[in-house]
Formats: structure tokens, sequence, C-alpha cells
């Protein structure tokens, strides 16, 4: 495909990758909303969000694989059918069963074009070109991650249109994005030879079943049950042995879902950890940001979305800045290296942060970390893309996709729990100094998030409460984030391959390839 086509089939990809990841966090704002319209409980509270993710991620690794194995494009077609009903299906949900199920299989949906995308990118574009498109890339998933919660609270609250939208929003981008993928989209044939491609069912239910399994634990862990506790022994220790008979299953087959020969590798290896910390800034920047602006600071909903924007426009120039770099020279280790230190200073910058905190230092904290997610994010994905053939190109994609998404979801379920923690022990602290008997609950009463209807002291001790806690998990952040810059740091250099796929024997070269 030439540089025009190529943008023609890019503009459909982006549109569906924008639609894909903002309906992930679109309802965040508006689930409160949801749920009181449906009559939901709070454990149908949490289900709404946690079918979208089990589902999303464990299937990750599947889709990738037969990608390798039937036709892309047919595959992102099915994709895209499967979210669009999905999203209706949602959107015209009478009750919470009935939305927590269209959630299930919109995740289902989720998973698979968001690293279809990635997939088809790299089948269409060489590794040297692809990091010009990165920075589009990068831009994309920035807006959307940021933007939805701010979109989702704005449909909730236009009388005109109502939460309803929130889900009817993705339907008219979808339809467009399919017919334009449908016309423009032409991806190279893998001629496979020898027997019908067979998928690796057994492997599959065992990572989609101990993945799931771990996903649980680290949704219901600290609220439900303790962290030693006889569930989390069971829990822990049954997705240990899933995993570990998928390991055995996945190391026998000969076309595994998740090739072990690519992820034992040691730039892919080394991919994969530090892309683990990306994910904690991707997904924890904005979850927790937004509840220090709004719990901490005061602000609105609204207001709160839109003091994200630091963030985002980090990310926005730093990928396609450091995008184009990558496509002039051929060298992607020292982008990486150096978003992952920034990401760290980022993190270091609002670990001090507290309620009285000058707004100019959290934005420069927001733009740091923006920064280091543009330069490392995608670049990252490139390192291990430029280190496979095409025939293997999606299960290694997915492979990165995954463990970035399991890493960003535990890393949040701890850093939530550890905030927590902290603010219940520093309301406490605070309502005691009152003169309040916090022995009958006095500092679960102050920990609600009705700001607004406490006494002004009140409001007061949780506002600095959640302010000092969430400078506390940034440095907690902080130290993951180390992990990504010793893991990047051992990255070989190598320059980037000018071919969308491997020679035979440049296959084999890659083994021990600077890469």
């Amino acid at each position: 495909m030439g540089h025009r086509a190529v943008l023609r089939a890019m503009s459909g990809l982006l549109l569906l990758l924008f639609v894909t990841m903002i309906s992930s966090t679109i309802v965040s704002v508006a689930l409160p909303q949801i749920i009181g319209a449906l009559k939901g409980t709070q454990s149908q509270y949490t289900w709404v969000v946690t079918a979208m993710l089990l589902t999303s991620t464990a299937s990750t690794p599947i889709w990738g694989k037969l990608a390798d194995l039937f036709s892309k494009k047919a595959l992102l077609q099915t994709a895209i059918v499967i979210f669009f009903v999905s999203s209706l299906g949602a959107g015209f949900a009478q009750n919470t069963e009935t939305l927590i199920a269209f959630r299930a299989v919109q995740g289902l949906g989720m998973g698979a074009l968001q690293v279809l995308v990635q997939v088809i990118i790299a089948a269409m574009i060489s590794p040297k070109e692809r990091g010009r498109y990165n920075g589009y890339l990068g831009g994309v998933m920035a807006v959307a991650t940021v933007g939805g919660p701010l979109l989702g609270g704005a449909i909730a609250d236009a009388s005109w249109l109502g939460w309803r939208w929130c889900f009817f929003f993705a339907l008219p981008f979808t339809a467009v994005a399919f017919v334009i993928l449908s016309r423009t989209l032409k991806l190279p044939v893998v001629e496979r030879g020898g027997d019908k491609p067979k998928v690796d069912y057994l492997g599959a239910t065992l990572i989609a079943a101990g993945v799931s399994l771990l996903l649980l634990w680290v949704t219901f862990v600290d609220n439900e049950f303790a962290w030693i506790s006889w569930e989390t022994g069971a829990m822990v220790g049954g997705s240990v042995v899933l995993l570990g008979l998928a390991v055995l299953v996945e190391s026998r087959v000969p076309e595994p879902v998740v090739p072990l020969k690519v992820i034992k590798r040691r730039d892919p290896a080394l991919a994969i950890v530090a892309s683990l910390a990306v994910g904690v800034a991707m997904f924890g920047g904005a979850v927790f940001l937004g509840q220090y602006f709004q719990i901490g600071r005061g602000y609105s909903p609204t207001k709160a979305g839109l003091m994200t924007i630091p963030m985002m426009a980090g990310v926005l120039i730093s990928s396609t800045v450091a995008g184009r770099m990558v496509s002039k020279s051929g060298r992607v280790k020292p982008y990486i290296v150096s978003g992952t230190v920034i990401l760290t200073l980022g993190f270091v910058t609002l670990s001090v942060i507290d309620h009285t905190t000058p707004m100019w230092h959290v934005f420069g904290g927001m733009f740091l970390i923006g920064v280091g997610v543009g330069m490392s994010m995608q670049n990252l994905v490139l390192v291990l893309q430029n280190t496979v053939p095409l025939a293997e190109l999606g299960a290694a994609s997915a492979s990165i996709t995954f463990f970035r998404s399991l890493g960003g979801t535990i890393g949040v379920s701890v850093l939530g729990a550890v905030l927590a923690n902290e603010v219940s022990t520093k309301i406490a602290d605070g309502l005691r100094k009152l003169g309040v008997d916090t022995s009958g609950g006095g500092a679960e009463a102050g920990g609600n998030l009705d700001i607004a209807g406490m006494p002004a002291p009140v409001q007061e001790i949780v506002r600095a409460a959640y302010g000092e806690a969430t400078g506390q998990i940034f440095l907690v952040a902080a130290a993951v984030a180390v992990l990504g810059i010793v893991a990047t740091l051992f990255l070989t250099s190598t320059e980037l391959r000018d071919s969308v796929d491997l020679e035979a024997e440049g296959a084999q070269g890659q083994e021990t390839a600077k890469a």
C-alpha cells in the first residue's frame, strides 16, 4: 500500500481505535446515574466495569493469535459487528443484568479491535516507517483515555441526551469506520501452506480462565475479603495453577496462542516488563488524578476532566515528535529510555502533592507523565514487532498489549487499595483531633464522597486526606516506573527494518541480533 492508500486506511483504523478506547472510559463518570436509573446495587455497579475488563483483557491474546491464522480484515470486520451490536444492546438495556451481559460482549469487541488495529498497522507499514504513524496512534489513545470521562459526564448531564447515549455515541463512528475499512484496507496474504490452521482452544481456555480468576481477585480483594484470607489463597492459587497449565500447553502445541519463543527473547521480554510501568501511568493517572481534582481540590467532574489536558497534551506532542524522529533515524531505544526516565520524574513530581499544592506544580507533573507515556508506549510495541516475522505479528502484538493491560489493571487495584487505607487512616486521625469518636464508624462516615454535605471542618479533613494520600500512591508508582527504566536500559540498540516481513534467514537471525 502506498502512502496515500495507507492514510485512507489509517483514518478508519484511528477512528475505530478512538471509539473503542473512549467506550471503555466514557461510562466512568456517568455510571452512578446509570445504576441509579436501572435501580441496581453496589455489587452490580462494580460488575458493569469488571465484566468488560475481564472479557477484554482475557481475550486479547486469543484475537492476536487468530490474526496470525486467518484474514486480518475479516476478523476486524467481525469484531466491529460484535462491538456495534453489543453497544446497541447496552444502550437499550432495561435492567443492570442485561447491561452487564452486553458490557461483557462489548469487552470482547474492545479487546479484539484494540489489538487488531495495531496488528493491521504493522502488517501495512515497515517498523522504520511506522514511527511517524505511531504519533497519530498515541495521540488518539491519549485523547480517548482523558476525554472519555469528560464526554461521559457531559452526555449524562444533557437532558436532551441522557446516559444511554454513552453507548449510542459509538454507533455512527463505528459504522463509518466499517465502510472506510471495507473499501480501503488491502493486506498481504500470508501463505501458511500445509494443513488447515489449528486454533489452540485448550491453551486459549486456560489463559482466559487463569487471567479472569486473577482479575476477579484484584477486583474484590480488600473490599469483599482481606489480602490474607482463604479466598485470596483459593483465587490466586487457582490462577497460578491454570496459568501454569497454560504455559505447559503453549510449550507443546504447534500454534500457541501466546508464542513462548517470542516472549522469552531478550528484547520482547524487556519490552513487556517496561510496558507494565506505562500501563500503570495510562490507567492510574487518569483514574486517581480525576479523583484528586474532585475530592481533594473540590472541582466539578467537568472541570476535573479539563484539568487532565496537560497530560493529554504531553502524550500528543511527545508521541508525534518522537514517532517522526524514530522514522527518520531508525533507532528507537534512546526515545524509550528517555520516556521512562521522564515518566518517573513525573511520578516523583506528583508524589509530594497535597490538597494545597499550587496547580502549576500538579500540571507540570502531569505533563511530564504524558511526555513519558507518549515517548515510550507505542515504541515498546515497535521493539517487539521489529523482532518477529509477519506470520507471528498478531500473537506478538497481542502479548505486549495483554501484559500492559493486565499490569495496568493490577497496578490500579493495588494503588487504589493503598489510597483507600491511607485516606481512612488520615480521616480517622483528623476526626480524633476534632474530638469526634471514630470507634463507631465515624471515619467511614467522613470518608464518603458527599463532601458538600459535610461540616466545613470535616470537609477540610477529607480533602487533606485525599490530597496527601494521592501523593503517596504516586510515590509507589514512581518505584514501579524505575523498573521500567532498568528494563529499557538493557534493551540492545538496532536500526528498525525497512520491510514489513522478515526474510526467512532474517527470522532466524533475530534470535541473536542486536534489537
